[in-house]
């Protein structure tokens, strides 16, 4: 219990950490004045990608790319944003169409396991509010669905990892290539694209820790 305490306040750390350096850097302008949309629009162009639809949404950090439609939504302060981490969040997610595009394998992991994960993930609170309300608590049927849930979420995150890190790796080497900031700019895209990548690794940890706690349960 001591250890699932300890994942959740790494895990608020990481949401915090992510929010502090984003606020930071988007306050800072890039130089060359370039907005999250036309940057991602040059990065993808550079790879040769022309049928990826490029849009605006509302709400604070919810850019992401749909590999099914292929959209790449930013949110409206990254979209027409011109700071360090508007730059940072658009080419990451370039990033994404990119390996989409080359048939990225981690990828391509990570949309096959899409449909079951949203399924255990609609029904995991379920189980869990079940579990709570029998008199004998998240045993037998219910404790192997839960573990069950974990178990594919615990996977799912952890391919998730790598899709990520990839994204942004190649974010960064996009920006400086094409000239959209300059090298001395970089630390500032870096740490932001750092705090992000350590939610995923929180919501790794925090699964894979429940996931071993049920499992220990199983057992006693």
């Amino acid at each position: 219990m001591v250890l699932l305490g300890l994942v959740m306040i790494f895990s608020l750390y990481a949401q915090m950490r992510v929010s502090s350096v984003y606020n930071k850097n988007a306050q800072i302008p890039s130089r060359g004045r370039i907005t999250g949309r036309e940057a991602a629009e040059a990065v993808m162009a550079r790879a040769g990608i022309t049928d990826v639809e490029i849009a605006s949404t509302e709400g604070h950090l919810t850019d992401h790319y749909d590999p099914i439609n292929k959209r790449l939504v930013l949110s409206e302060e990254n979209y027409r944003g011109t700071s360090l981490a508007a730059l940072g969040v658009a080419a990451h997610e370039a990033g994404h169409a990119i390996q989409h595009k080359i048939g990225y394998s981690m990828l391509k992991l990570r949309m096959a396991l899409v449909p079951a994960t949203n399924i255990v993930t609609r029904a995991l609170p379920i189980v869990m509010i079940a579990g709570f309300f029998l008199a004998s608590g998240l045993t037998g049927l219910m404790l192997d669905l839960a573990i069950l849930c974990y178990a594919v979420l615990a996977f799912f995150q952890f391919v998730t990892l790598p899709v990520e890190f990839d994204a942004s790796r190649r974010a960064r080497v996009e920006l400086v290539g094409l000239g959209i900031i300059d090298r001395d700019e970089m630390p500032g895209v870096t740490a932001t694209l750092n705090a992000a990548a350590l939610t995923y690794v929180a919501a790794f940890v925090s699964s894979l820790m429940y996931l071993l706690y049920l499992l220990n349960s199983r057992r006693e």
